[in-house]
């Protein structure tokens, strides 16, 4: 079994960076998510993975995954931001109206 304290501090260490560079690039981020919060958001998400599992993954593949992970978090909340008329506007172009 692994230390479960020392394998927060592990990911902590390898997620922070890539957080800070994905944030650094994307004004969207910046903007929408709160870069602690999805810190603290993402070492619980892949602490529930094996270290070796998390292991596994490149560095160019995890920065693939968490991106995808912040793009989503950004977006999801997109839309509660909208006024009616807008809501309107993008319910009739989802439609094809």
């Amino acid at each position: 079994m692994y230390d479960i304290a020392n394998y927060k501090y592990e990911l902590m260490n390898r997620i922070s960076p890539i957080v800070g560079k994905l944030f650094q690039s994307n004004s969207l981020y910046q903007v929408k998510l709160d870069k602690d919060e999805m810190l603290e958001m993402l070492v619980s998400l892949f602490g529930k993975f094996s270290p070796e599992d998390i292991r596994a993954i490149s560095d160019k593949e995890l920065t693939k995954r968490i991106d995808k992970i912040l793009v989503l978090e950004a977006v999801s909340g997109t839309l509660n931001d909208l006024t009616p008329e807008e809501i309107e506007i993008f319910d009739a172009a989802v439609e094809g109206r």
